[in-house]
C-alpha cells in the first residue's frame, strides 16, 4: 500500500481506520478501510475529512487515547473488548464532539460493510451469512425517450473556448419541480435547456447493486449528513433527481397542512380548489394508483392497525405494473416507476427541450439587475471516444470540464433545498433567506423482528400507510407510519451499535426484521450554508414539539410491531 493514497491518506491512517472497521463488524476491513478512504475523498468536506484523521491520528497515542478515552493505550494495542468499550464511551459521552465522531465512524464503516458487493467474483460473505440475495429485474424494451446533450472538448491545437446556448428559459436541476417546470414550459412553446450537475442512467445501465448505487445516483455518494451526524439525508443527484430513487409513495398533502401553509405561509389560493386541481394533475401524469401486492413488511402495518383498531390502508404510489422486484433505490430498469424522467423531463424532449447531464451551475448571470442565463462547468466528451474524459495518461483521474454559458431571459434554480443556496450565494445573492428554514421530515425507525421471513428488500417498496396520528395534537407535531424498504447497508447504518456481536446478531436477523418508519412533520428547521470545493454544511435543531413527536412516534411504531406479533423490537438511533 502506497505511503501516501490517493486522497491524502497515509498507511497509518488506513492502518488505524481498519481497526475501527473491524471493531464496528468483523471481516475485510482493510478493503472496507480504503472503500471509507475514497468515498471521504470524494463526498466529504475537507474539514470534515481533517478532523477524522486527526482523531485517527490520536488513537495512535498514548496522550490522545488519554484524552479521549480516560486511558492511555494505544487503540491498535487494546483488546477487542476494550475497542468496543471505548467507542460505546463515545456513543455515551457528554461532550458533543465524541458522539459526532462515533455517528460519522458507526454509519460509514457499517454501511460499507453490509452494502459491498465485494471485488469480481468473490461475493460479500456478509449477504451469504444473513441470506441477502437481491432481485435482478429485467430491462425494459422501450426506454425513456432522452438523450442528454454531448459536450465535446476542442479539438487538437484548438483553444478552451466556453460553449454559449441559447434558450427562453434554463432550468437548475431535473428533479420533480425542475422535471415539471420543463415540461410545462415546453408544453407552453418555450425553448428549454435544462442543466443536472448528476449523470443521465438510463434503464439499461443503472447500478444494480446499493454501493453502486449511492454512488452514482445520490448525493454526496448517500454521505451526506448534518454537520454533527444525527441526520442522515439521502437525496437523488442524477437526470430526474430523487424521481430516479425514491420509494413512490404519493400522499396528498392533507387538508390541515393545506389550511396551515394558507394561514400561517400567506400562500392564497393552496387549500382551494385551484391547487386541487393541480395535485390531481400531477397524480395523472405520475399514474398514482392504489397499490395492489402487499408485502410482509407492509402486511405488518395492516395487521398491527387491525389489532388495534387503528386507521391503515394500502398506499397510494407512481407506479404501473410493478410490485414484485425491490429495486427501486437503485433506479427502476423495468421502467414502471414513473419518475419524473418518464412522467415530464420525455415529455419536455419531445417538445423540444435540451438536457445538459454532468453540469454543475456555478453562478446565475445577472447584468443591470435582472437574470441573462447561467455558468455552468460540463464534463466533456472525447469526441474520437465518445466517453468522458477522465484525466490523461499516467495522471491521477480527474474530471475534465469545459464552461458552458446558457444565456436565457428566464432562471429556474430547482436545485433541491440543499443544492439551490449555494448557486444563489455564488450568483452574489444575499437574502436572508437563502438556506435558512430547511425542513427534513425527521424519521425515528422500529425494527420488529418476526418468526416468519419478511426480506424488506423483496417486493412493493412502500405499499401500505397509516395515518392514524397524522394530525396534530398539543405538544407534539403529526406523522405517518410506513414501511421502510432497506437493503443491508441501509439497515446496517441505521440499527443501533451496542457492540461487535449485538450488531451481527441484529443483522444475522435481517430476513426477519419488519422495519417501520414515522415520517413526522417537523418540530424545528435547519439551515444551508456554502462551503467551498462545492460543498455546504447542513445544521438542524429539533425543538420540543419536534422532540416529542419522535418519541410519541417510537412508541406508536413499538405498539405497531407487537401488535402485529413481532417477539422482539429494536428501537433504531443513536447509538
Amino acid at each position: 500500500m502506497p505511503e501516501e493514497p490517493a486522497g491524502g491518506w497515509s498507511a497509518g491512517d488506513l492502518a488505524t481506520l481498519a481497526e475501527l472497521a473491524e471493531t464496528f463488524v468483523r471481516g475485510g476491513s482493510v478493503r472496507r478501510a480504503n472503500l471509507a478512504a475514497e468515498a471521504l475523498a470524494r463526498a466529504a468536506d475537507p474539514a470534515q475529512v481533517r478532523q477524522l484523521k486527526l482523531l485517527l491520528r490520536l488513537l495512535e497515542s498514548r496522550l490522545g487515547n488519554l484524552l479521549l478515552t480516560g486511558r492511555a493505550v494505544a487503540f491498535r494495542d487494546r483488546s477487542p473488548a476494550d475497542r468496543e468499550r471505548a467507542l460505546l464511551g463515545w456513543a455515551h459521552s457528554r461532550l458533543s464532539l465524541r458522539r459526532s465522531a462515533f455517528q460519522a465512524f458507526r454509519k460509514l464503516l457499517t454501511f460499507l460493510a453490509y452494502a459491498d458487493p465485494g471485488p469480481p467474483g468473490s461475493p460479500n460473505p456478509l449477504h451469504v451469512a444473513i441470506g441477502y440475495v437481491p432481485d435482478r429485474p429485467p430491462v425494459t424494451s422501450s426506454p425513456a425517450a432522452i438523450r442528454p446533450l454531448e459536450v465535446h472538448g476542442p479539438s487538437a491545437g484548438a483553444a478552451e473556448e466556453a460553449i454559449t446556448l441559447d434558450a427562453d428559459v434554463v432550468i437548475v436541476g431535473s428533479g420533480a419541480g425542475g422535471g415539471v417546470i420543463a415540461a410545462e414550459m415546453t408544453r407552453a412553446g418555450r425553448s428549454v435547456i435544462v442543466v443536472e450537475a448528476g449523470p443521465f442512467l438510463d434503464e439499461a445501465h443503472l447500478p444494480s447493486d446499493e454501493m453502486d448505487a449511492f454512488g452514482r445516483a445520490y448525493l454526496n455518494h448517500g454521505l451526506l449528513t448534518t454537520w454533527d451526524g444525527s441526520i442522515t439525508m439521502l437525496a437523488g443527484t442524477a437526470v430526474g433527481g430523487g424521481t430516479l430513487v425514491n420509494w413512490m409513495t404519493s400522499i396528498a398533502p392533507p387538508d390541515d397542512v393545506l389550511a396551515d401553509w394558507a394561514r400561517d405561509h400567506g400562500i392564497d389560493g393552496i387549500d382551494g380548489p385551484a391547487f386541487a386541481a393541480d395535485v390531481a394533475a400531477i397524480e395523472g401524469d405520475l399514474g398514482v394508483a392504489q397499490a395492489t401486492v402487499i408485502p410482509p413488511k407492509d402486511g405488518v402495518i395492516l395487521r398491527g392497525a387491525v389489532a388495534l383498531g387503528w386507521d391503515a390502508a394500502p398506499t397510494r404510489r407512481n407506479a404501473t405494473d410493478c410490485g414484485d422486484c425491490g429495486s427501486c433505490p437503485f433506479g427502476c430498469p423495468r421502467g414502471t416507476k414513473q419518475s419524473g424522467i418518464r412522467a415530464h423531463l420525455a415529455s419536455a424532449a419531445a417538445g423540444g427541450a435540451r438536457i445538459v447531464d454532468r453540469a454543475r451551475v456555478t453562478r446565475v448571470l445577472i447584468e443591470r439587475g435582472r437574470v441573462v442565463g447561467i455558468e455552468a462547468d460540463v464534463l466533456v466528451v472525447d469526441p474520437a471516444a465518445g466517453e468522458r474524459v477522465s484525466g490523461a495518461a499516467g495522471e491521477e483521474p480527474s474530471p475534465r470540464t469545459r464552461q458552458l454559458i446558457v444565456r436565457a431571459d428566464q432562471v429556474v434554480v430547482a436545485a433541491g433545498a440543499l443544492r439551490s443556496p449555494a448557486v444563489l450565494v455564488q450568483s452574489g445573492l444575499d437574502h436572508p433567506a437563502i438556506g435558512r428554514h430547511l425542513r427534513l421530515h425527521p424519521v425515528p425507525v422500529v425494527a420488529g423482528i418476526f418468526d416468519e421471513p419478511i426480506d424488506m428488500w423483496r417486493g412493493t417498496m412502500q405499499a401500505a400507510r397509516s395515518l392514524e396520528f397524522s394530525r396534530p395534537e398539543p405538544g407534539r407535531n403529526g406523522y405517518v407510519i410506513e414501511s421502510a424498504p432497506g437493503h443491508p447497508g441501509l439497515i446496517a447504518l441505521a440499527l443501533p451499535w451496542q457492540g461487535t456481536d449485538a450488531h451481527a446478531d441484529l443483522l444475522g436477523a435481517i430476513r426477519h426484521v419488519g422495519p417501520l418508519i414515522a415520517v413526522t412533520r417537523d418540530g424545528g428547521e435547519g439551515r444551508v450554508r456554502p462551503l467551498a470545493a462545492g460543498r455546504a454544511r447542513v445544521d438542524y435543531d429539533l425543538d420540543a414539539s419536534g422532540i416529542a413527536t419522535l418519541r410519541h412516534g417510537l412508541v406508536s411504531m413499538a405498539r405497531l410491531a407487537r401488535a402485529a406479533g413481532a417477539r422482539q423490537i429494536v428501537a433504531a438511533g443513536t447509538p
